[in-house]
């Protein structure tokens, strides 16, 4: 797929997509085979539980709030205006642990198949679905810790 010129305006996804991932909103507003780029609304108490993507960078830039994320290993707090980098197989996860919505805008490069990803977890209700879904798509979730 190749990369095409416009704007997608403010507040809106790419033809008007809007999925609903967990209790998350996202929005993709860039897609092309380099790179996927997704606005993100978390309310409190949200979250994306530790995982890995073997085969892609990702990178966050919280907009509104703050996250609190465990980055290989480390536990660390990310809030407005800051950039969190999140390299190919380095295990992370997300949560908002505050009592405000958290507005992020995220991106993955190259874009494989976390698109598609997304379109077949939209309003599915049952994490563990969302965990194998997410595997056939070459994001792995990671056990609970023991």
């Amino acid at each position: 797929m190749n990369e095409t010129a416009g704007i997608t305006w403010a507040g809106e996804g790419l033809d008007g997509i809007v999925w609903n991932i967990l209790g998350q909103t996202y929005k993709p507003v860039q897609h092309c085979a380099e790179s996927f780029a997704f606005d993100t609304l978390f309310p409190p108490g949200t979250f994306v539980p530790p995982h890995i993507h073997p085969t892609q960078h990702e990178y966050i830039r919280v907009l509104e709030g703050t996250f609190d994320l465990m980055l290989g290993g480390s536990e660390l707090t990310a809030s407005a205006g800051d950039l969190i980098r999140m390299p190919m197989g380095i295990p992370h996860g997300i949560w908002n642990k505050t009592g405000s919505n958290v507005r992020a805008l995220f991106w993955v490069s190259p874009a494989l198949r976390l698109y598609d990803l997304f379109t077949k977890i939209h309003n599915v209700a049952d994490p563990g679905e969302v965990v194998r879904l997410a595997a056939l798509h070459e994001v792995d979730f990671l056990p609970p810790p023991g």
